[in-house]
């Protein structure tokens, strides 16, 4: 299994969880954030989630979309949950917007 950006440790602060009994779980639930998120913006450029411009909400969309996993986890529920944060979804926006930009950027750079 891959190594997710944001650790079972990371996470856990985040969530207010001191227990290790869900680390392989939270670990999990990090890694399908990185995916969802990347899917939605694109995994052609990895360099682009190290960029310092855009690191920081990258990581801030992946904890918050992880807890979301974390939190909403049962099966049935008495009210309405919704597994994708309305944080995650504004990030996740600014994110396709940097990323249009890096790939012209690159794009550019391409035909000089």
């Amino acid at each position: 299994m891959a190594e997710p950006i944001i650790s079972a440790d990371k996470l856990k602060l985040s969530l207010r969880v001191d227990s290790n009994a869900d680390d392989q779980l939270l670990s999990g639930y990090s890694l399908a954030a990185e995916n969802y998120i990347k899917n939605a913006i694109g995994y052609d450029h990895d360099d682009f989630y190290k960029n310092e411009k855009v690191k920081d909400l990258f990581e801030t969309a992946v904890i918050a979309q992880a807890s979301a996993y974390y939190s909403f986890r049962t099966a049935l529920s008495l009210v309405n949950s919704y597994p994708v944060e309305p944080v995650v979804d504004s990030i996740v926006s600014q994110l396709q917007g940097e990323y249009a930009r890096f790939e012209e950027d690159l794009n550019v750079n391409k035909s000089k």
